[in-house]
């Protein structure tokens, strides 16, 4: 089965130094379109570099299947990517790794946090 990308309200970001896109894809008789392939049609469309820099999220599947809308950012360099794109979605994209802590941890920290003044809270903060 095949599928068409259509990109809509293109705009040039160049403060944060990126492309963003809403993205429409038509995919009749197919549930869903992984964001891999996704990402692929996108890389070749744009003729983009490195196609880790480009993020897709927030897709969503219109009622009756057939059509799914979501987000796309295509990012100039990689550091502007590291930069500014938020750390949830750069683990999801394989760039950053997730720090494994409980909840209870981080509750503790905060709160050993709110207890020192100053330059000791970032101390206390990295769990030093």
């Amino acid at each position: 089965m095949s599928f068409t990308v259509r990109t809509r309200k293109m705009m040039n970001n160049a403060v944060i130094g990126r492309r963003q896109a809403i993205v429409d894809i038509h995919h009749p008789g197919m549930a869903n379109v992984s964001r891999e392939e996704i990402k692929q049609k996108l890389v070749a469309t744009f003729k983009i570099k490195d196609a880790e820099c480009c993020i897709l999220h927030g897709f969503r599947t219109q009622f009756g299947g057939n059509k799914s809308t979501g987000f796309c950012l295509i990012y100039n360099k990689r550091e502007e990517m590291m930069k500014f794109e938020p750390k949830f979605r750069l683990v999801r994209a394989g760039l950053e790794t997730k720090v494994e802590s409980s909840r209870q941890q981080r509750h503790q920290r905060k709160n050993r946090a709110k207890k020192v003044r100053c330059t000791k809270k970032e101390a206390v903060l990295q769990g030093k």
